[in-house]
């Protein structure tokens, strides 16, 4: 009989030996108690806070290493008007730094585009470090600001662009001097709307310029004849320049090449290229700040 105990002698002595156990019929296997599913973990607020922290610094990481490219590009668009002893890589950390702090900060219901409000950020960053080094002496600041008053008021005078030698006549200097004096403007030539604005800007000020930065479709009436008032003071002041001024100006700024792919275009040295855009940028700033301060 299937599952009885059965006992054989051994010794004299009984000892009981079970058979194999019952097998279970389905409907028996049916009435068994389901196995139990371990509990679901609860997260506690801390452990989801950790988690999307966690995924929120992936993600800017991700950003980071994505836009890396730009920043080293902005940086090394800088360092090419500055002298030698400043490093490449101090203007890319301070770069980054800017970079992170548009991740951080940037605000997609403007309609701005990341990559326009991370540039603005990152030249930012390496201009303030610029600054914060105050690696330019005073004596070349003011020898810069002796140009641009004098682009200023000569050419106001001529009512065009004034040449190297009317230059020199109006300052009384050499070429010699002059050529000196254009070479150390070089790195203070670097152009910052703070610093066209006088400095002295309230808080409004950000928000204002990154509506100037906004896609025109997502702007006001009144926004769009503002940024039109900006790009025609701009746009004259450029037309205005000499003519190997305003190519330099056009092929750095609008086509992105390097002053060394500049100057293979031109047939000259990228030395030669860097002093035109100096002189360009000395020129526009002087116009700029006159017609700002007026």
């Amino acid at each position: 009989m299937s599952g009885a105990v059965t006992y054989a002698p051994a010794k004299g002595r009984r000892r009981k030996i079970q058979t194999a156990a019952p097998a279970v019929t389905p409907v028996q296997a049916e009435d068994a108690a389901p196995p139990v599913k371990p509990k679901a973990k609860v997260k506690t607020p801390r452990t989801a806070y950790a988690e999307a922290a966690k995924t929120s610094l992936e993600a800017r990481n991700e950003m980071i290493v994505e836009y890396l490219p730009l920043v080293k590009f902005v940086a090394s668009r800088i360092a090419s008007r500055l002298p030698s002893h400043i490093e490449l890589n101090d203007l890319i950390n301070s770069g980054i730094i800017g970079l992170i702090d548009a991740i951080e900060k940037f605000d997609a219901s403007r309609k701005i585009k990341f990559k326009t409000y991370a540039e603005f950020r990152i030249k930012g960053a390496i201009l303030d470090e610029l600054r914060a080094l105050d690696w330019v002496p005073r004596s070349t600041r003011q020898k810069a600001s002796r140009l641009e008053r004098a682009y200023a008021e000569l050419e106001q005078m001529l009512g065009r662009a004034a040449s190297d030698a009317e230059m020199m006549e109006f300052l009384g200097i050499s070429l010699e001097e002059f050529d000196q004096l254009v070479r150390e403007a070089r790195g203070v030539a670097l152009i910052s709307l703070d610093e066209l604005q006088g400095g002295d800007h309230d808080e409004n000020f950000e928000r204002n310029l990154l509506e100037y930065l906004a896609d025109p479709e997502h702007m006001s009436p009144a926004q769009v004849m503002n940024l039109d008032q900006v790009y025609k003071i701009v746009a004259d002041a450029i037309d205005q320049l000499p003519e190997k001024e305003r190519l330099v100006i056009s092929l750095y700024y609008y086509e992105e090449l390097t002053m060394k792919e500049i100057g293979e275009i031109l047939s000259i040295t990228e030395s030669r290229v860097s002093q035109i855009h100096t002189k360009a940028i000395l020129r526009l700033r002087g116009r700029l700040t006159k017609l700002l301060g007026d």
